[in-house]
């Protein structure tokens, strides 16, 4: 998919390693402390998927656009968590999904620290192309103008 890549953003901060739980912190998140990391977020809540799998859903607002993920996890250790979305995008054109993979790890930084990466790439999907396609826009127009979405990356 990194042909139809439209944003790859990461930010890494440090913490204490002992402290790091990075599954227990996604599926245990409150609303209230998701909320509080950006003033674009809506509601978050956890579940699982029809496969069995944890489910992270999010809700947002990004450029105008009410946006729907839900993350399944798709990798699973307390240093690494890795989940994928096919989300759903209600955009003022209409309605569409894009393809988002979030990875959030730590690494050993020595002395009892670690070094926090948040990763986020969205992907377009065969719906958005149709959709932008309907449109009359090009995917690389849109991935020109895509913002780098700085609430989706920062540190939790």
């Amino acid at each position: 998919m990194i042909d139809r890549e439209i944003v790859d953003s990461s930010v890494t901060a440090k913490a204490p390693i002992a402290k790091v739980d990075i599954p227990s912190w996604c599926f245990g998140l409150s609303e209230q402390d998701y909320q509080s990391c950006s003033p674009a977020y809506v509601a978050a809540g956890s579940t699982t998927a029809p496969d069995g799998k944890r489910m992270s859903i999010n809700v947002k607002i990004i450029s105008g656009s009410i946006i729907a993920e839900h993350c399944v996890e798709t990798l699973g250790s307390k240093s690494h968590l890795i989940l994928d979305s096919t989300s759903d995008e209600f955009t003022p054109s209409g309605r569409t999904t894009s393809h988002v993979t979030w990875g959030l790890s730590v690494r050993d930084a020595g002395g009892g620290k670690c070094e926090f990466t948040n990763r986020v790439m969205t992907f377009a999907t065969e719906d958005l192309l149709a959709f932008l396609a309907r449109q009359k826009h090009s995917f690389r127009s849109i991935s020109r103008a895509a913002p780098t979405c700085f609430h989706c990356t920062q540190s939790r």
